[in-house]
């Protein structure tokens, strides 16, 4: 335990970002009556408007920028996890003796319960709450957070009445881990995200990495065996390495729509072509949260039935309408390529792609053998645009939109019955939306207003 992460009455606590993480860890430093320093850099008019005040009684308060001589002033500094922690400031205080951490570090320190922490570049959220409703099922009570939108300084607050925690961790915050030590910890796949922040998709994958980098001997690292980026472990790891994917010979080995674990010799299969789990990706995700539900003492009915019973979340491949004899499908948050061509192999027939928003560095020539074999035509959006156009000039025919109106429209234009209209942006969300998930309900805002304006005939 890193004793210089308790935080206690008095300690000097600096929190660095006002995001659902920031807030949280300051209610936990407040509640242990830690002097508090807020640093935001937002302006102090829009840090008024958001946040509703400007003055906290109580609480040393920095606006519009962050500065070492204030936060120096802190014992530790919590880092959101949008913040980068490759900065000339970090290093400052650094060298200030100043501990600077994010919530995963802090781990130690507050969580004497077992930990299970899911990380990948795509399908974290569905496998973090598969596994939560798993065990929950099996009559465990469960501590669902992370990156998932609940932060562990919410858990920190009130520990009681829990028996594990089920995390999702990111990247960002993988990076000020400390000795975080998760007793299961799930890499579900890596290809290029984020590499505006990390730099390449080697850094990233590091970063990834680090999820097992401080686990111990009797702890379990499940793993993607078809993903040659998982196979590329730290050195020395201690903890067993469990394999999931399409070959027979993993532990969970994926065949068709089922699941089946080979417990040393004696097979159970987890069909899951009856629910609404069924789908190629779906399966893919189910395989590690059976293999952690099953490690952490969940019986084999017990996991069938939570499978049976789960349903895929908002925003990931949902299908919306169809209209025409053309469906509509909001897979928002597919915001890299390694999602998009994802979502593109679960589809029969024709494509529409709409696509696009803030780039995040990734490469989208990746897209074109996809795109090329299922996309009759690309909807290009956003900030983007540009360049989609010159990655994929030539691979297929591509129209730009104003706005996710126009791109629903032109889109609905350019289908043909059996064909699908499919929103996989492989791009960030901020230019246009708040987040996916704003973006996602208008598109499916505006199919249902196409559906209401009589443009195309369908049904739900």
């Amino acid at each position: 335990m890193d004793k210089k992460l308790k935080i206690s009455p008095g300690t000097k606590v600096a929190v660095m970002g006002l995001g659902v993480s920031g807030w949280a860890a300051v209610r936990y430093a407040l509640h242990q009556k830690a002097e508090v320093f807020i640093s935001d850099i937002r302006s102090e008019e829009k840090f008024a408007k958001e946040e509703g005040f400007v003055d906290m009684e109580g609480i040393h308060l920095e606006i519009g920028e962050h500065t070492s001589e204030f936060l120096g002033q802190a014992d530790i500094v919590i880092v959101s996890p949008g913040i980068s922690t490759v900065t000339p400031l970090m290093d400052e205080l650094h060298q200030k003796g100043v501990a600077v951490a994010g919530e995963l570090a802090f781990t130690s320190a507050n969580v004497d319960k077992p930990i299970v922490a899911i990380t990948g570049t795509n399908g974290k959220t569905t496998v973090t709450k598969l596994i939560g409703e798993l065990l929950r099922g099996a009559g465990k009570r469960v501590f669902v957070g992370g990156n998932i939108g609940t932060s562990l300084f919410d858990y920190f607050l009130d520990p009681h009445e829990i028996d594990l925690l089920v995390l999702e961790v990111s990247s960002f915050q993988l990076e000020r881990a400390g000795d975080f030590s998760p007793d299961v910890a799930i890499l579900l796949n890596v290809s290029p995200d984020h590499l505006d922040r990390h730099g390449s998709l080697q850094e990233y994958r590091k970063t990834k990495m680090k999820i097992f980098s401080c686990q111990k001997e009797g702890d379990m690292a499940i793993i993607n065996g078809d993903d040659p980026e998982c196979t590329k472990f730290p050195e020395n790891l201690l903890s067993e390495i469990v394999r999931f994917g399409a070959d027979e010979k993993f532990v969970a080995g994926i065949s068709g729509t089922d699941v089946v674990l080979y417990p040393g010799g004696e097979s159970e299969k987890y069909p899951l072509a009856s629910t609404l789990l069924n789908s190629q990706v779906s399966v893919c995700n189910s395989a590690p949260a059976i293999l952690a539900a099953r490690h952490l003492g969940c019986t084999r009915e017990q996991i069938q039935s939570g499978l049976n019973g789960f349903s895929p979340l908002e925003h990931r491949m949902e299908f919306v309408h169809e209209l025409g004899g053309v469906k509509f499908y909001n897979d928002s948050k597919a915001t890299n390529t390694g999602a998009v061509v994802a979502a593109l192999d679960q589809l029969e027939g024709k494509v529409i792609l709409i696509a696009g928003g803030r780039d995040k560095g990734d490469d989208y020539t990746l897209l074109k053998p996809s795109v090329s074999e299922k996309v009759e035509m690309l909807v290009a959006i956003g900030e983007s645009s540009d360049l989609l156009e010159e990655a994929l000039f030539g691979s297929v025919n591509i129209v730009k939109a104003a706005s996710m109106k126009d791109a629903v429209q032109k889109a609905a234009e350019g289908a043909n019955p059996g064909d699908s209209v499919l929103l996989s942006p492989a791009c960030a969300s901020f230019d246009m939306f708040t987040g996916y998930d704003h973006r996602g309900r208008a598109f499916k805002e505006e199919v249902r207003a196409l559906n209401n304006s009589g443009q195309l005939e369908g049904v739900l």
